[in-house]
Formats: C-alpha cells, structure tokens, sequence
C-alpha cells in the first residue's frame, strides 16, 4: 500500500476541496484523512490530506507532475508531497544538558519517532557517553566567538551529506546564525525554557521565583533570525505554588521541555505543521 500526505495552502476560493479529492479518486486513492482552515483574515486556504494507493505501479514522482498540472497550477497553490515510505533524517544539536536528550533517543529507540536520527552534533564531549549508549554518531564541534563561522561550516557540511530534513535544537546552547537558517528555514526546532515571551534569560526560573509566579510553561518553535521569536510548534504549562523551592521548578520546566520539544518533533516528522506569516497552523 502506497501512502501519501499533502500539504496544500493558496488563497480561498470555491470548489478547492472538491477538486482535490476528486483527482485523489480519478487516480484510484483512497482518502483516509482530510482536513482543512481557513484564515479569514488572510483569506488563506489551507489543507492536510492523506490518500493510500493500492496500485504496484504509483509512482509519487508522477502524481506530483499530475498534480502539478491539474490542480496545482489552476488554483495556485503552495503544496508539498510526502510519501510514507521517505522517513524525515533529523539531526540532533546538544550542549551539556541531557534530559531533552535522553526522552528523545528512548522515544527513537522504543518507535515512537518516525525518523531517523543519522547523528548527534555538540560543541561539548560531555553528552558523547549518551550517544554511544544509543550507537548513534556523535560529533564534537567546539564552538566560540573566534570558530564560529567554521564550525557552522563543519555543520552544514554533516548535514547536507547525511541529506538531512531538519535540525532539533534538544538545549543546544548557541545561537544559530542566518548560515544554516537560511538553509534549513522553518526546519530547525527549538525548546525554550519558559511560555514565551516571559521571563527570557539565562536563569527563568529563579526570576518566575522571585516574581511568585503560578504557572511555568515551555514553547517549542522554529528558529529565526530573531531570537526566539519564531513561529510556535507547542506549548505547554504546569501550576506552581509559593511552597515550591527553585528546584522545584527546574524540575517541573524540564519534565515540561522534554514533553513540549517531543510533541513538536512528532508533529513536524508526521507532516501537521505548515507556517504561514510566522504563525503555524497544526493539524491534529
């Protein structure tokens, strides 16, 4: 059985959904999940489709020139077409911190991801010990202010041999330049440590303390150019009280980012994301 996801988004007008599903049918699929939204404001179209082809002989590539022709074209639309059989490569960035790490190696170990993790790349050898337990290939690439630039190089070069679909930041503590932005652009994830915009920083949770907050959250998004100013994949929060030690929220963040930061790996590696405007429409 052959299985394809589409993604499609183009201005609103009438007869799309009818359209699309009715080649879906001219080509003998069978539709097993559709969805759709519309942004009023924007009067921006916007579709998720799965369709499975029981025929030996589908080629995606001809669908996609199909579908190109027929459709695509007359309706301009802004689409991608993914066939299951294609598992997305992501490359995992890591510093010293090792909980965003290790959930996420034991998801890809235990099934759960659908992905592949080709390597694991760091600017410290503190975390190699995890990647070796996995059998994954660790690469240390020291960063500072001097090296930056050819380690960035080192980086990209890893990644474009590996043929890699997107990057997940799991606490890599740099700042990633317009270098591999521009190259992997809406493709590199990020975990923040708070429910963003509040309390950014090098220490939130000593300042959410000391402010006697009553929730801590994280948001996993995209990175762009702009700090932690990307398009949001998922969020997350948890209540705390003043009986909380600072500890104690540390602990409850990082339980926080280790869920958020997987949720949007799986929603990005499952092809439900789609950003539009630096605002993303997740489809469930």
């Amino acid at each position: 059985m052959n299985k394809i996801t589409i993604l499609i988004h183009c201005q609103d007008q009438p007869n799309i959904i009818a359209s699309v599903t009715n080649f879906i049918v001219k080509k003998n699929g069978n539709i097993v999940y559709i969805d759709q939204h519309v942004d009023r404001e924007q009067n921006i179209f916007f579709m998720r489709l799965e369709s499975e082809f029981s025929e030996n002989n589908f080629s995606t590539d001809d669908f996609k020139t199909c579908f190109k022709e027929d459709l695509a074209d007359k309706f301009m639309m802004k689409w991608r077409i993914y066939s299951s059989e294609a598992k997305p490569k992501m490359a995992l960035f890591v510093s010293k911190y090792d909980h965003c790490l290790y959930d996420l190696l034991a998801r890809y170990n235990s099934g759960e991801l659908n992905l592949e993790i080709p390597f694991i790349i760091s600017n410290h050898n503190d975390l190699k010990h995890i990647a070796d337990n996995f059998k994954i290939p660790f690469y240390h690439i020291p960063v500072t202010k001097a090296t930056k630039a050819d380690a960035e190089n080192k980086q990209l070069e890893l990644l474009k041999k590996h043929n890699i679909d997107f990057i997940v930041l799991a606490r890599y503590m740099q700042i990633v330049s317009s270098k591999l932005i521009d190259v992997y652009t809406n493709k590199i994830i990020n975990i923040h440590h708070s429910f963003l915009p509040a309390f950014v920083g090098a220490k939130p949770y000593h300042s959410a303390y000391v402010r006697g907050v009553k929730i801590i959250g994280a948001t996993s998004h995209y990175v762009t150019e702009e700090l932690d100013a990307g398009p949001i994949i998922e969020q997350d929060v948890t209540r705390v009280t003043h009986t909380h030690s600072i500890n104690d929220l540390i602990t409850k963040g990082r339980d926080l980012e280790k869920i958020v930061l997987a949720n949007a790996v799986k929603l990005h590696a499952n092809r439900k994301v789609m950003v539009y405007n630096n605002k993303t429409i997740i489809f469930t």
